[in-house]
């Protein structure tokens, strides 16, 4: 009970570096040349989630805009809105649902520990 009170803590973690990372990438999705960040997950012995994140340096847009040179080629945020929301709204249950496997797991020892007494 202990090892799945640790493995829904580790992956709260997880995913909550994962909603940052979205919102951060939403957040710069229109800031000139922004590179957007993914996070990896991987498993961790005994048990757990670790994390590594990385930048993504696919080229953005280019697009013309109005400088003091004149108009020039700047290239744009390669964040793409439409796969950063979905990829939220699925990390945020994931979030939710480890953050229940957590309640369970607490209730089921606060039950054990009741029978012990």
């Amino acid at each position: 009970m202990i090892s799945a009170m640790q493995s829904a803590l580790s992956a709260l973690s997880a995913y909550s570096t994962k909603i940052n990372s979205n919102a951060n990438n939403i957040a710069n999705a229109s800031t000139e040349g922004f590179k957007k960040s993914r996070v990896i997950l991987s498993s961790a012995e005994p048990q757990g989630v670790n994390t590594q994140t990385q930048r993504v340096d696919t080229p953005g847009a280019m697009m013309y805009q109005q400088t003091s040179n004149g108009m020039e080629l700047v290239e744009q945020s390669n964040v793409d809105i439409g796969e950063e929301l979905p990829a939220m709204s699925l990390n945020a249950h994931f979030y939710k649902a480890n953050l229940k496997t957590l309640q369970v797991a607490d209730e089921m020892l606060g039950s054990l520990l009741k029978v012990k007494a």
